[in-house]
């Protein structure tokens, strides 16, 4: 039923894809999907190393040594995810 794509339809798809989107916001849906595959890379990785850990036998935990929480950081020169907030300035009247 469903062949093997070929280039025509893999051209066709494309300029689908550009006449939905449009050219200006392929660049950042791009990048986004990057960096959400980086960041699921980073946490499955994270997982494995936490079950192998959690395999491992081990003496009685110590309360003295806490785990920080993981952070998911914003991959290296990112300005996008650091925008600035615009608070609502108060415009009832008194």
């Amino acid at each position: 039923m469903f062949g093997r794509l070929g280039a025509p339809e893999i051209i066709l798809i494309l300029v689908v894809i550009i006449l939905l989107f449009g050219a200006k916001k392929l660049p950042d849906m791009a990048r986004s999907l990057g960096k959400s595959a980086r960041i699921l890379k980073s946490e499955a990785k994270a997982m494995k190393d936490e079950n192998k850990s959690s395999t491992t036998p081990a003496g009685p935990p110590n309360n003295d040594e806490q785990n920080p929480p993981r952070t998911i950081q914003a991959a290296p020169g990112d300005v996008t995810s650091s925008r600035p907030v615009n608070e609502p300035t108060d415009t009832t009247k008194r």
